[in-house]
């Protein structure tokens, strides 16, 4: 990858009130579910969720499984599976994944469950939380388990701007927050692979530089994905610069210039609105064995 000359840093003003609201909310639910995007795990848990909770039930959701890498979200469940903690993947596309999640709910939730039977309390409602950061699909999730619209959901971040309250069935009722970042990124990587999941504004953002940071990204194990879409030969892709990788894309879709010097902005923002529709194949940013956890 070549050397980054991005530099993120994002903690607009609501998130600092989403942060106190999510805190102030946690003693109306018996359980939460934090929702990590399953293209980069690490990058999309927010460090701070883990101080919030304290001992409250806790499990891992892997959102967008479907835009990700199979191989590699087996290896992210097994991963946290091994941390003691219960993890599944979802995607809306995926209707068994609903009941999947009911049921690891109450997996979580058993002894709860039995706790309450034992005090008369049968049929009392799970209550849970969604807890992500932006962009994460929340929204997208809770549409999906109470079968229609209620929840807002756009493809920007922080559209979800206050507490909300949903039923899931007879049995479980979910308490949506708004999405939040932390004040400070440990790395410039973690930073990068928000903005490339669409977890900070792009308008912060330089998107040609950005674009060449992601071919970086993904050249050492995605560069077939990149060259089987635009038609690319994979040697030659691999012997460019980033930069250069990106002036070649354009050329190949055709989108130049006068004097036909291609257009790496316009290209630059196809690039990055295709990797997060999908359109460059189920890619990850994060391997669990490159990582060395």
């Amino acid at each position: 990858m070549d050397k980054s000359n991005i530099n993120i840093n994002w903690f607009p003003g609501h998130m600092a009130r989403a942060r106190r609201q999510i805190a102030e909310s946690l003693k109306q639910v018996d359980l939460v579910v934090e929702v990590l995007d399953a293209r980069a795990p690490v990058s999309s848990q927010n460090p701070e969720i883990k101080d919030l909770i304290l001992q409250k039930p806790h499990m891992i959701l892997l959102n967008k499984s479907d835009l990700a890498d199979k191989k590699e979200t087996s290896k992210w469940i097994g991963f946290y599976s091994s941390q003691g903690i219960v993890c599944s993947s979802f995607s809306i596309k995926e209707k068994i994944h609903v009941s999947i999640l009911k049921n690891q709910i109450k997996k979580v939730m058993k002894e709860k469950i039995e706790h309450w039977k034992s005090r008369g309390m049968i049929g009392r409602n799970i209550k849970f939380m969604l807890a992500g950061i932006p962009n994460v699909g929340k929204s997208a999730i809770i549409n999906r388990l109470i079968g229609n619209s209620k929840a807002k959901v756009e493809n920007k971040p922080g559209v979800t701007r206050k507490n909300q309250w949903f039923s899931v069935g007879s049995d479980l009722q979910i308490l949506d927050t708004p999405g939040i970042l932390w004040p400070k990124f440990d790395d410039n990587k973690t930073a990068l692979n928000l903005a490339f999941l669409g977890s900070i504004k792009d308008q912060i953002l330089d998107i040609e530089e950005l674009a060449t940071e992601f071919i970086g990204a993904v050249k050492s194990n995605y560069t077939k994905n990149i060259c089987d879409r635009f038609k690319i030969n994979p040697e030659e892709f691999q012997n460019l610069s980033d930069r250069e990788c990106l002036g070649l894309i354009a050329k190949k879709r055709g989108m130049v210039v006068r004097g036909g010097e291609a257009d790496n902005l316009r290209c630059a923002k196809m690039l990055i609105e295709e990797f997060r529709a999908g359109k460059l194949g189920k890619i990850t940013l994060e391997n669990v064995d490159e990582m060395g956890l």
